[in-house]
């Protein structure tokens, strides 16, 4: 998969991606990410990319002409363009599988008010939130977002069934895990757990894991 972002700030990427799955996903060749400065698209003297908003109000907008330059340069016909933003759908893990089967994507984060609403209309093929609560710009949704859909993509994990069996996968969130030792200061592993009888464990893991999501996300339900 390709994914190219057009940021303001694409300091901020170097670190979160450069280490575990995504650096390894991106070694492999199974991810070619690319982050771009969109103030390489605004060609005045002083790189502008913000202008006040018409008809007054605080902050600023994220001007059309650089941004549409950068789409064109950037995309082919199968590039999926994404726009972060608190006012996008929110983002989950149906939504990151749904990337996943994208050849091409453009994530492109927004700062200050927003984007101009001709990019809205014109150039995105949707937008994401990753929740309601605002952020100084949208460096860390996409980054967020890379992580969620890179993890799916075939070969990138190295038990294919991790991906299946996580929290949300399924509606659900993941039943409880243990591992050694069986009995730690008096807390004991379940007796299924230990039993060998995998239809009886994959009914307790079912039964645990609606329970748990009834309790602590019943919205999901």
């Amino acid at each position: 998969m390709k994914i190219d972002v057009l940021t303001l700030f694409p300091a901020m990427f170097a670190g979160p991606l450069d280490e575990s799955i995504i650096k390894r996903a991106r070694e492999s060749g199974l991810l070619d990410l690319q982050i771009h400065n969109l103030r390489d698209y605004a060609h005045d003297r002083h790189r502008t990319v913000d202008d006040r908003p018409f008809g007054g109000g605080p902050g600023m907008l994220l001007k059309p002409e650089p941004i549409f330059e950068a789409v064109e340069n950037l995309t082919s016909a199968t590039t999926r363009i994404i726009l972060l933003s608190p006012s996008g759908r929110t983002f989950n893990q149906a939504i990151a599988a749904e990337l996943a089967e994208s050849k091409e994507l453009l994530l492109i984060s927004g700062h200050y008010e927003g984007f101009d609403e001709r990019v809205r209309e014109q150039l995105a093929d949707d937008e994401l939130s990753i929740g309601d609560y605002v952020l100084t710009n949208g460096a860390l949704p996409a980054m967020v977002i890379i992580d969620a859909v890179t993890r799916l993509l075939p070969g990138v994990l190295g038990d294919e069934e991790s991906a299946q069996e996580e929290s949300f996968s399924h509606g659900l969130l993941e039943y409880p895990q243990y591992t050694r030792p069986a009995d730690f200061r008096g807390m004991k592993v379940p007796d299924v757990l230990l039993s060998g009888d995998h239809a009886e464990i994959a009914r307790w893991r079912g039964e645990q894991a609606r329970l748990r999501t009834s309790e602590r996300r019943p919205d999901l339900l």
